[in-house]
């Protein structure tokens, strides 16, 4: 009798066991299809633009537009992922439809939206000219025969032509990257920096350098750029029309930017 309770009992642990592996088997299966299901939310940005985007000493990505992206993420449901590159080549990644969504301190001209769809306007700073603490470059007229630096694919570039056609005379320098901007401006390779307002303080700040407001700026809001036809569009509009009605906008602007 007894052994035939050590067989029936060894039977029904292998059934039990077996059932376990099912459930194991099911559960990871689940898992798998889980992530297999999850929407991902490809966007660039180029991380030279601080306090918009950047990379912290651990090298991971920070700023303004990243708190954004990752909220709008958490709205609609997506796992965010980043690419880094070039501002004058994001364009192109939505058009050529590397990715899904640019937010990169962009700001939504008319030439642009000929390429791309742009949701609402989320922030407007305005241009800076920067120069060395001991300039004497304090107006517009004073960079005539100047050498101006600008980033390429900006509105500060165009902005920087149109001020040299209309208003004053000097060379302008193009580069692709707001960090080797400022390096130039620092080896005296340019005489001023020109570039978004809230990223030229940050570098004032941190360089301990000078600079004066542009004038003439007009220039639109930033905004985040989609593929044309992007259905994207009015689901990020929605989200940041509830970010902006909750304060979530707000608290943002005020956890970077607040140096305005």
């Amino acid at each position: 009798m007894k052994k035939w309770n050590l067989i029936g009992s060894l039977a029904l642990g292998t059934m039990l066991l077996a059932a376990c592996g099912d459930d194991s088997a099911k559960n990871t299966d689940k898992e798998t299809a889980d992530t297999e299901d999850k929407k991902v939310l490809e966007m660039a940005t180029s991380a030279d633009f601080p306090p918009f985007e950047s990379r912290d000493t651990a090298g991971e990505f920070e700023g303004f537009d990243i708190d954004l992206a990752n909220y709008i993420a958490d709205e609609l449901g997506y796992e965010l992922k980043i690419q880094d590159m070039k501002f004058d080549g994001l364009i192109g990644a939505l058009q050529n439809d590397r990715v899904d969504m640019v937010l990169s301190g962009m700001s939504a001209t008319d030439k642009r939206k000929e390429n791309v769809d742009f949701s609402t306007e989320y922030n407007h700073s305005g241009e800076m000219f920067i120069t060395l603490k001991d300039s004497k470059l304090q107006t517009i007229e004073d960079l005539e025969g100047t050498t101006l630096g600008v980033q390429l694919g900006t509105i500060q570039e165009d902005g920087a032509k149109k001020i040299k056609a209309d208003t004053v005379d000097f060379e302008i320098k193009a580069v692709d990257n707001a960090n080797v901007l400022i390096q130039e401006l620092l080896s005296n390779r340019i005489d001023a920096a020109y570039m978004d307002k809230a990223v030229a303080q940050g570098y004032m700040a941190e360089q301990d350098l000078a600079g004066f407001d542009d004038p003439t700026s007009s220039s639109p809001g930033m905004g985040i750029a989609f593929p044309k036809g992007s259905d994207l569009v009015e689901e990020v509009n929605a989200v940041l029309k509830k970010a902006e009605e909750s304060g979530k906008l707000q608290e943002l602007k005020d956890k970077w930017l607040s140096e305005e």
